[in-house]
């Protein structure tokens, strides 16, 4: 899958079938489902669960929170807009 399509999927009322968690919880976050894509990271402690933890607490504008996790993630916290910085994270991960 690439960028475009996932990005399209977005659209369809069901995410994508046989996606990694951390896309799956990018794809709730961007359909408006916060506390499901937080919850499905919540307890992964790997760097990629941490950069979209730390994204979404940013997110959320907990933004101490956030630089915990971005710390964890060993990232910064990002100059630029929520929308770019999913974008980065879900173009990484693909």
């Amino acid at each position: 899958m690439n960028f475009e399509t996932f990005q399209q999927s977005i659209k369809a009322t069901t995410p994508p079938e046989n996606i990694s968690l951390y896309l799956l919880a990018m794809w709730h976050d961007a359909n408006g489902n916060w506390d499901k894509a937080h919850a499905m990271v919540d307890n992964l402690n790997d760097s990629t669960a941490c950069w979209v933890h730390a994204y979404l607490h940013r997110k959320e504008g907990d933004n101490a929170n956030a630089n915990y996790w971005y710390r964890r993630a060993n990232k910064k916290i990002p100059d630029m807009s929520l929308q770019q910085e999913w974008e980065n994270i879900v173009k990484a991960i693909l």
